[in-house]
């Protein structure tokens, strides 16, 4: 039992790509051995419009929050609403900017972004944000032929956030639920553009991951038959069913970070790297 991991929501809020969150988050996380973190990556937030859904996602998943902000009252009123939640939040940039302001005596230019070049990789990928953003868990399936990878996956096999990894490396990518009884897109079964890949886990492993989820008060939903594993094992046979019909490769993320079914995803199309 003592080697049994316990699990918490890693809640990364950024004004650009959210690349120094996702880093610094992960880092911190590995020196947990019992802990993992269920990532919950909001990157291009620049408005209180865009925020407020942000902070509704919090307050129904509560757990540690990391942001980087560089607009004073976006980033004021994201601690004033962490306050009142009551969960830790961290602004991981002001006290090195407030290091580097005393010391070369000027105050920062609070330029969102302005460690990225802008040039054509930087504006691929923050297409490649908002394309992944816009088309995360089957929206938008009229437009799957302009990505470069869709993924596949029942629930709790990480698609949403391979999806982000992959495009803040400039990787137009999409995700779709496999749900046994219902039928994937037509547009996608009949795109010739993206690479379709299908993501499966053990059964022991989304089922502790299922059993770990929040899912609040959402009408209808059967918590046992969603961790059963029986019912899981027929999901993943469907899943395994599905790419095997159309011919479309598979990757265990069971033992995987992240980064290695990312990388194994670009190594399956080799002019995506």
């Amino acid at each position: 039992m003592e080697n049994r991991k316990s699990f918490f929501h890693l809640h990364l809020i950024s004004d650009s790509t959210g690349e120094t969150l996702i880093s610094a988050g992960r880092a911190a996380s590995a020196q947990f051995r019992n802990a993992m973190a269920i990532e919950h990556v909001y990157p291009l937030i620049r408005n209180k419009r865009q925020l407020m859904p942000v902070l509704q996602s919090i307050d129904e998943k509560p757990g540690i929050v990391l942001y980087t902000i560089v607009d004073q009252e976006l980033a004021d009123h994201v601690d004033q609403r962490c306050r009142d939640i009551g969960v830790p939040v961290v602004n991981l940039l002001e006290p090195v900017l407030a290091t580097f302001q005393a010391y070369l005596g000027a105050r920062s230019l609070r330029r969102v972004g302005a460690q990225h070049a802008l040039n054509a990789d930087y504006f691929r990928r923050i297409e490649a944000l908002n394309f992944a953003m816009d088309h995360d868990d089957g929206q938008m399936p009229e437009s799957y032929d302009e990505a470069d990878v869709v993924i596949i996956g029942i629930s709790r096999t990480s698609k949403t956030p391979t999806s982000i990894y992959l495009a803040n490396r400039g990787v137009k990518t999409a995700n779709i639920p496999i749900v046994p009884g219902v039928a994937l897109p037509e547009s996608l079964l009949v795109a010739t553009k993206p690479l379709i890949v299908g993501l499966i886990a053990t059964t022991d492993r989304i089922s502790q991951v299922r059993e770990n989820r929040e899912l609040g008060a959402t009408t209808g939903f059967d918590r046992s038959h969603y961790t059963d594993r029986a019912n899981i094992n027929e999901e993943l046979k469907y899943a395994r069913s599905l790419c095997a019909r159309h011919q479309w490769p598979v990757i265990d993320v069971t033992r995987r970070s992240i980064e290695e079914t990312a990388a194994a995803i670009v190594a399956l199309r080799p002019k995506l790297r």
